[in-house]
């Protein structure tokens, strides 16, 4: 009989020191640059919101006697944002909330019922109508200014309400991005099992029936996110209708409160400041109010149901 013997390597015996600079190293590798990258972008984004809030609060609201930490507490460009008549803050504030308004209920309706028909219907050119939809999407606004300015021009000469310098002809042209949504929603749609649609079918139900009582309570989440895609959207828009709106009373919150900034822009910048606040607070208040469906609508349609 005989016995076979196997040489065993050492095993290595790390004193403490030697063990803690091997699992700093790995937490490093692992979690410790995510918390770099993350601190950095952090900072990147809090310091001109801390720059904002401090130059709204400081009663001069000058660029050189702004810091990050007001010197100074002073609510003066908040009270001063409805008293003058040059630069009617609000009413500018209610023309982007009217456009804002229009155009998400327009938005979520025909996107809507553009994904439940690329969706649930199966007809010739579906295909082709997606693909046209992503072309169209993919082009570049900017390009289109100028056909859009002689367009409306001619059309204000006929229609002077739906012309240049009018809100309702600025809210068409917002409309043009109105099935932006499609793609989007249609991910959502597709997880939804047909067997839903099958059962309603059965009981009598046509197409719009099954859209608007089986479909849409399942995609509610997704119907928040593309509105609010939209609100934030048209509240910041600025090209467009710095282009379309040129009277004092039709201009947009963005275009108005540029003009201000642009006419004097270490005077007026603590006004600037106080108004860009007022103009985040229904944005932030929504985002919270509609949290859960936010999240909802990120994580739908990651697993088909």
């Amino acid at each position: 009989m005989t016995t076979t013997t196997t040489d065993r390597q050492p095993s290595i015996v790390l004193d403490k020191p030697s063990r803690d600079v091997v699992k700093g190293a790995r937490w490093w590798r692992e979690l410790g640059w995510r918390y770099v990258v993350g601190i950095g972008i952090t900072v990147i984004v809090v310091i001109p919101l801390l720059y904002i809030v401090s130059a709204s609060l400081n009663p001069i609201g000058s660029v050189s006697s702004t810091s990050l930490i007001p010197k100074q507490i002073s609510f003066t460009h908040f009270e001063s944002l409805g008293n003058n008549p040059a630069r009617p803050f609000f009413k500018w504030f209610g023309n982007s909330l009217l456009v804002a308004l229009v155009v998400v209920t327009v938005n979520s309706l025909l996107s809507s019922f553009g994904a439940y028909a690329f969706s649930r219907m199966r007809f010739k050119g579906r295909r082709s109508g997606l693909l046209a939809l992503l072309l169209i999407q993919m082009f570049p606004g900017i390009l289109t200014m100028v056909a859009l300015f002689r367009m409306f021009g001619i059309i204000g000469d006929i229609v002077p309400w739906l012309g240049l310098d009018s809100l309702a002809g600025y809210t068409f042209v917002m409309l043009g991005g109105a099935l932006g949504g499609v793609f989007l929603m249609k991910g959502i749609f597709d997880s939804i099992p047909d067997s839903l649609d099958e059962a309603a079918k059965i009981d009598g139900a046509g197409h719009f029936r099954v859209y608007a009582t089986v479909i849409m309570p399942l995609v509610k989440s997704i119907l928040v996110i593309n509105g609010l895609l939209a609100l934030t959207g048209v509240i910041g828009e600025f090209l467009l209708a710095s282009i379309f709106l040129r009277s004092n009373g039709v201009k947009t919150v963005a275009v108005g409160l540029y003009g201000v900034l642009t006419s004097d822009r270490s005077a007026n910048l603590g006004w600037f400041c106080a108004a860009a606040l007022v103009v985040s607070i229904p944005v932030v208040v929504l985002f919270q109010w509609l949290q859960k469906y936010i999240v909802g609508g990120i994580t739908a349609g990651s697993v088909k149901g």
